[in-house]
């Protein structure tokens, strides 16, 4: 008779009942065990306990899309949530190579919170990044080169292998460089070394172990600051946060730029190290590049950033070289 009578009770009572709630959906292409994509779950379980429940975020158990198709499965809706790496759609972005040039720093949340910081102020960088809410910009850590067939201690010692790169502006610094590369994704890195249709690859030290390519790699040469880094963006489709609330705004705005910044860059630096464990442990030979091969590299790649402040004034980002400037300084700032 109880459970009868619940029936005359008025819906929008009942509905009151149950606390309302948003869901975000959260896609990743890499596994769920690489430090990207904890970061993003971090991210995700801090939003759920700042808003106490209210906001919440599926993960789902495999990405929409592959890496390069990211951005616009955000930008259409496949996915509310996700993050990408510029340079896997070539010619796209060019204001944020800003975050990939060599010798920038020697850790991914210096560089990555720097990144957020500096390109929060330039409303251009986030016109760039068209069709989704931006929550941050980020970066790995320091780019190494990797290969499985010789010690490399100069430039001349690239000639003659086969490198795996990521896009962006790697692809323009290997070029100056005299490098053979292939542009693939991350994910292809062990296929195409264990195969051999690849000597070497450029990565930061986590993806040896990420992608598994720890006991196949038996170089790497490793530079102050780093050879090249890369930049990535987390974002959210833009029409998922336009229907959010004031105060569900408010939350995701609170742990979005440096906070998510820090949340990726920290992570990264964590795995970097344990990375370098992993390699001493598999006999991998490490060569530090000395102050002469980093000069030679920086005679050759100079012109690059001449380019890019060109390239950048160019799609409306006034004086880009003070604003690199600005960017170097505060990655200085974190550093200290």
């Amino acid at each position: 008779m109880k459970l009868k009578s619940l029936a005359f009770l008025p819906l929008a009572f009942i509905a009151g009942t149950v606390s309302a709630q948003t869901v975000l959906t959260v896609s990743s292409w890499l596994p769920p065990t690489h430090t990207a994509s904890k970061a993003q779950k971090d991210w995700c379980d801090l939003l759920e306990k700042n808003t106490t429940g209210k906001m919440k975020c599926n993960i789902l158990p495999r990405g929409v899309s592959p890496a390069p198709g990211t951005y616009d499965a955000v930008k259409n809706g496949l996915a509310d949530v996700s993050y990408t790496v510029h340079g896997y759609t070539p010619g796209r972005f060019v204001l944020t190579q800003m975050g990939e040039f060599p010798f920038l720093g020697n850790s991914a949340e210096s560089i990555s919170v720097a990144f957020s910081k500096v390109t929060s102020k330039y409303p251009q960088f986030e016109a760039e990044n068209a069709g989704v809410k931006v929550l941050a910009l980020f970066t790995h850590g320091p780019g190494i080169v990797f290969n499985t067939k010789r010690p490399i201690a100069k430039v001349d010692d690239l000639n003659g292998l086969k490198f795996r790169i990521g896009g962006g502006m790697v692809n323009e610094i290997s070029k100056t460089l005299g490098m053979n590369v292939t542009l693939k994704p991350a994910p292809d890195s062990y296929e195409l070394l264990s195969g051999g249709v690849m000597d070497g690859t450029l990565f930061p030290a986590e993806s040896t172990e990420s992608f598994k390519i720890d006991k196949i790699i038996k170089h790497a040469t490793t530079f102050p600051g780093g050879l090249y880094n890369t930049s990535f963006v987390f974002a959210m489709n833009q029409a998922k946060y336009d229907k959010l609330t004031a105060d569900e705004k408010k939350a995701v705005d609170a742990i979005s730029g440096e906070t998510a910044a820090r949340i990726f860059g920290r992570g990264w630096d964590k795995v970097d190290t344990r990375a370098f464990a992993l390699m001493q442990a598999n006999g991998v030979q490490v060569t530090k590049a000395d102050a002469k091969f980093v000069a030679e590299i920086k005679a050759k790649t100079s012109a690059l950033e001449a380019k890019w402040v060109k390239d950048a004034e160019a799609k409306g980002l006034k004086n880009a070289d003070k604003v690199l400037a600005e960017f170097r300084a505060e990655i200085a700032k974190q550093e200290k």
